[in-house]
């Protein structure tokens, strides 16, 4: 199940390696579905031919519409049998997510977080110099400011690209400024990490966590992301390595094993913890 029809093709080429099993594969919005009908309009492949045709219930669904609301999920469940929908609980809330982390044994590796309205940003500045603003709930890098006080004193309100959208000056309140960017979204605030730089570029490292056939969590993709020049959002990248290509660029040749290391051990801790999709790593 997608989001668009739009992606359903797109989708669909990701899992053609299935399409020789015994098994008929299809994607749908949930706008597709024909509730009273017991139907789905869906496009399937067939024979090198992609086609829209009506199918029955599924006897399972992967979702792959990310949003907070579960409506839909439960009721195909109900019509086609419970634990059938998988990938349920797809979009997090960071706020949850920094308490689950501050409390376990991986609260060294994050970064201080408040509740953007329980703070006085020009407080925090003062201590961190730098600190990143982000949604509760969000994805990609989206309505993320970066916001950071200057060497003169005046205050640099960037998003995506690290030229300022605004600058506040001495005299001018940030809050203020901010407090009207914003608007009525829950947002935290985050400690700034002077991540690392490939070529002026900055870089992150991702790493996907994944059950094997036994059940156990295990590091399946290490991935790092290249921003555009000048840009500090790295889900806008220029370009995607595997971690062993580019960390040679970033860290010492004696530290690159130890460091793996690490983000294996850090990254399954984390799945077992809260069962995570993604952990987020930056240098």
């Amino acid at each position: 199940m997608v989001t668009k029809r739009s992606s359903r093709k797109r989708i669909l080429e990701l899992y053609r390696r299935y399409h020789s099993l015994n098994l008929k594969l299809y994607a749908f919005t949930p706008a597709d579905i024909l509730w009273k009908e017991q139907r789905i309009i869906g496009l399937s492949l067939k024979k090198g031919i992609w086609k829209q045709s009506s199918f029955p219930f599924p006897h399972v669904v992967y979702n792959r519409c990310f949003n907070k609301k579960l409506v839909t999920i439960q009721r195909l469940e109900k019509a086609i049998g419970r634990n059938k929908c998988f990938n349920n609980i797809n979009f997090f809330n960071k706020w949850d997510l920094y308490n689950l982390l501050k409390q376990s044994i991986l609260k060294p590796y994050v970064p201080d977080t408040f509740l953007y309205n329980e703070v006085n940003i020009s407080e925090l500045l003062e201590k961190y110099k730098l600190v990143y603003i982000k949604p509760s709930y969000g994805s990609e890098g989206k309505s993320v400011y970066r916001v950071e006080l200057t060497d003169n004193g005046d205050i640099h309100i960037s998003l995506h690209s690290l030229n300022p959208r605004y600058i506040c000056r001495k005299d001018e309140s940030v809050q203020e400024k901010l407090n009207e960017l914003l608007g009525p979204k829950k947002y935290m605030v985050q400690q700034g990490i002077r991540i690392s730089q490939l070529d002026r570029q900055y870089v992150d490292i991702r790493v996907l966590v994944q059950k094997d056939i036994l059940g156990e969590w295990t590091v399946s993709a290490i991935t790092s992301r290249v921003a555009y020049e000048n840009y500090f959002n790295t889900s806008m990248c220029e370009t995607i390595y595997d971690v062993v290509e580019i960390l040679p660029q970033l860290v010492s040749l004696e530290n690159i094993n130890e460091i793996l290391r690490s983000l294996h051990e850090i990254s399954v801790k984390a799945h077992k913890k809260q069962k995570l999709i993604w952990v987020h790593w930056e240098n």
